[in-house]
């Protein structure tokens, strides 16, 4: 199903994002690209710490989060994020902004929680991509062992696939 690009656009205008990156110019480009699709609401965190904070002070629609950061790095922050006993906004769509992409950390950002993954430098139209995604098709929020986060896309796939079932058998008997 196409997305109505006015609708989206309306989103955009309404969403409330967190970028978290140690590096002033890098949250400067991400915060223009994000103006440029008029997103009004960016807040910044120079840190995973301050990002956490913001996360519990400004309730983000979206979390984009680099890997690499002094202290408290990408995947720690994700964890913390990811842990519903203790982080009151756990299943904020995360996006990881980051300039390595080995498939070793593709993998770990998976298992950690990771909505999306983006690789550095980005283009606009790749991170308004991720974003409308995380919005337009939003996978549902599973705990399993020691998982919280997004579906893994093969398994969302099959709970929207029962849910169209579903919704089929239900329009057939009635």
């Amino acid at each position: 199903m196409p997305i109505d690009t006015g609708t989206l656009a309306a989103r955009f205008a309404r969403l409330k994002v967190v970028v978290v990156d140690d590096e002033p110019y890098m949250r400067k480009v991400v915060r223009t690209m994000l103006l440029g699709m008029d997103v009004r609401a960016v807040h910044e965190a120079a840190d995973g710490p301050a990002g956490l904070e913001m996360i519990r002070t400004v309730a983000p629609d979206v979390v984009i989060v680099d890997w690499e950061m002094p202290g408290l790095d990408g995947a720690g922050f994700v964890r913390m994020v990811r842990s519903p006993e203790t982080f009151p906004y756990p299943d904020v769509p995360i996006i990881m902004l980051t300039g390595h992409g080995e498939r070793s950390r593709v993998i770990e950002a998976i298992k950690i929680g990771v909505n999306e993954f983006l690789l550095k430098p980005v283009s606009a139209k790749a991170l308004r991509d991720r974003i409308a995604a995380v919005l337009t098709r939003p996978r549902p929020v599973v705990k399993a062992d020691n998982y919280y986060g997004p579906a893994p896309r093969k398994l969302a796939a099959a709970i929207h696939a029962d849910n169209d079932a579903a919704i089929a058998k239900l329009i057939l008997v009635d």
